[in-house]
């Protein structure tokens, strides 16, 4: 942190913690979070923990987390519009807020179908969770061209400075006590008693209980 603070280049770095999901101990996320917000500012953007940031007076971020679009495969109409049919329903409730788009619960291929014009130009940018960060990265800037929309004026991962970057860390701030930390996260695998998956781009990711339904969604 104090390379962070003392480093005048490094005026403009923001960090945010994103490890709720990950995190060694509820005792040891809140220690993390005070340290930053103590020794960081104003380089510390927030947290994703809402009550945390309520607790210390920081602001709620984050990003569409896995279980909304998960939870839209049992509550959106057909399974083939699910994830078009999360993107409106998230963008009708936040009215322009909260604009980051997740793109690995269908994979890249079935994210980049559905994020249409429309979309690309309608959210501020999408993140990266799985898979090699530059092959995502050139195939989203290039999805952007495409779509007649400009990269510079969209939020990415790792672009190698061709749009705005940011970044939300989670294992190696929240569970980053000199072990090698255990590969936890938690994840939905049903909603109303229906099978729910995320086909992740890391095959390593992928997470369903249910081998036929996953076996479904991947055709």
């Amino acid at each position: 942190m104090r390379l962070v603070v003392d480093d005048p280049a490094l005026s403009d770095f923001r960090v945010a913690d994103y490890g709720t999901r990950r995190r060694f101990s509820k005792q040891w996320h809140e220690e993390v979070v005070t340290t930053m917000i103590e020794q960081m500012k104003p380089h510390f953007a927030g947290t994703s923990n809402v009550w945390l940031a309520m607790k210390y007076g920081v602001t709620p971020l984050g990003t569409m987390g896995h279980e909304y679009l998960q939870a839209c495969q049992a509550l959106g109409p057909r399974l083939r519009d699910s994830q078009i049919f999360a993107l409106e329903v998230w963008a009708k409730e936040y009215r322009g807020d909260l604009g980051i788009a997740l793109s690995d619960v269908y994979g890249m291929d079935a994210f980049l179908r559905d994020f249409d014009m429309y979309f690309c130009k309608l959210f501020d940018g999408a993140r990266h969770d799985s898979g090699d960060p530059f092959i995502w990265g050139e195939r989203l800037l290039a999805h952007y061209q495409a779509n007649r929309t400009d990269p510079r004026t969209k939020t990415l991962v790792f672009s190698d400075g061709r749009c705005k970057v940011s970044f939300g860390i989670g294992t190696n701030l929240t569970n980053d006590l000199g072990h090698e930390p255990l590969q936890i996260v938690m994840k939905m695998v049903r909603c109303n008693g229906q099978p729910v998956a995320k086909v992740s781009d890391a095959p390593e990711k992928t997470m369903c209980d249910d081998p036929a339904y996953l076996a479904y969604l991947r055709q």
